[in-house]
């Protein structure tokens, strides 16, 4: 991902595609969850990033309705943000195209692609921060109900998929015993 963040440091819109790369990754979010944020989901009245964001049936995948909670680092680069959307009105997309309209779900996808792409991360996909984000969780032994729950999945065997294993967590895990 460190390749991603830098690739979108040398792109039109740099900031707005670097928030949107650390946001998945940060939140677990998918690309029509991205795309659905406003601007008043994000940010309380003074223009402080709140701790959490509601998101309706119809903004998520599953059409369940579920909260998404913002860490500390998450919360740090919304106040960078901040000055990036503070002429938007609350009912403003948080993530805007460059003609200032909400991104669709295909469009926010393409959008992902292409940073990855151009930077020669190939396999990787909008879901990439999500798993990263479900990964890194799991590696740090947040245990799977809680992860499906964060992730807005209804099944922890789909919350399974996402776990990447890897050398540090096989050694970790035997280390336990």
């Amino acid at each position: 991902m460190k390749l991603a963040l830098a690739q979108c440091n040398t792109r039109r819109h740099a900031v707005r595609d670097r928030a949107l790369v650390q946001f998945s990754i940060l939140a677990g979010l998918r690309a029509c969850e991205l795309a659905a944020l406003t601007v008043g989901a994000v940010y309380d009245d003074i223009g402080a990033p709140r701790t959490s964001v509601l998101l309706h049936r119809a903004q998520t995948k599953g059409n369940s309705a579920r909260r998404v909670y913002f860490n500390t680092e998450l919360q740090r680069l919304l106040k960078q943000y901040r000055s990036h959307v503070a002429d938007r009105a609350s009912d403003a997309p948080l993530f805007a195209t460059r003609f200032g309209t909400a991104f669709s779900a295909n469009t926010m996808s393409q959008l992902f692609l292409d940073i990855y792409h151009s930077c020669g991360l190939h396999g990787c996909s909008s879901h990439s921060g999500r798993k990263t984000f479900i990964t890194r969780l799991a590696d740090k032994g947040v245990a799977v109900h809680l992860l499906a729950a964060l992730a807005g999945h209804k099944h922890i065997s789909t919350t399974q998929r996402y776990i990447s294993v890897n050398e540090a967590l096989l050694t970790r895990a035997v280390e336990l015993v």
